[in-house]
């Protein structure tokens, strides 16, 4: 596995990456949800800038996140998984529904605390909703997420390949249920069972207070219905229902340095 992570690691998750944007981009022109509103072109300059922003970021100051934690802590025994001696089969299931569980917990927080929310609002002010929503997150909250990853990796003490399969799952499930792509509605009553799809998660961005308050899960649908924060539809249909923040309608919204800024600002 090391010499996987040196050499082919990098590769590994760019060409999942950029194979799952080129499915989703077809589907979602193939098979649209809803009616864009905005300048699709314009959107995706802002959103894919701020995630190249994110991975600079990231890079630069915390270096060590994830598969270089993931080593260190194998290599020093630090960590629960450690401790017990679990065997694979075990421990990477179970690090990767402890990982949707925290950030699950995780996402609740950003909601609910006035200094997280207004970094996380930035990711809800999108103006329409498709699979470049998914990698839209203010670089402050990317570090924010990044650091309770790398503490929940030394509690833990994953596998580096648990550690692997949960970031590819996460990215991949992120730009999956933020797409415009209208599954066939008996496809998506069974992987919703599963796995968290666009018609639910697309709940959980409605300018409705009642409907942006549910649907928190990134991968699995499951804490959410543990937890009472499932809801299943819009009070309103999918193509009607009302995208966003009330009070960020405006197309500043779609600006890469006003939405850098936009945390900062007055309410």
């Amino acid at each position: 596995m090391n010499g996987l992570e040196a050499s082919s690691e990098p590769v590994l998750r760019f060409s999942i990456f950029a194979f799952l944007l080129l499915f989703l981009f077809f589907m979602e022109l193939a098979s649209p949800r809803r009616k864009a509103l905005y300048s699709k072109s314009k959107r995706w300059i802002t959103n894919f800038g701020i995630s190249a922003t994110n991975t600079f970021m990231v890079s630069v100051f915390l270096p060590a996140i994830g598969i270089g934690a993931a080593v260190l802590s194998q290599h020093n025994e630090w960590g629960l998984f450690n401790f017990i001696d679990l065997s694979p089969w075990i421990s990477i299931p179970l690090y990767l529904l402890i990982f949707d569980l925290t950030f699950y917990c995780q996402h609740r927080l950003f909601h609910s605390i006035k200094p997280l929310w207004k970094l996380h609002r930035m990711h809800h002010a999108d103006l329409d909703y498709d699979l470049s929503t998914g990698i839209r997150f203010h670089p402050l909250s990317v570090i924010i997420s990044s650091l309770i990853k790398l503490s929940l990796i030394l509690i833990l003490g994953p596998l580096a390949i648990a550690v692997l399969i949960a970031d590819i799952v996460l990215n991949t499930t992120s730009m999956f249920n933020h797409s415009n792509w209208k599954l066939p509605t008996k496809l998506d009553a069974i992987l919703r069972l599963i796995v968290v799809t666009p018609d639910v998660h697309r709940v959980h961005h409605s300018t409705d207070p009642s409907e942006f308050s549910c649907n928190f899960g990134f991968n699995f649908p499951w804490w959410d219905r543990i937890f009472g924060t499932y809801k299943a539809q819009p009070n309103l249909n999918h193509p009607e229902m009302k995208i966003g923040i009330n009070e960020l309608q405006d197309s500043k919204s779609i600006e890469y340095l006003h939405l850098l800024a936009q945390p900062f600002t007055k309410d």
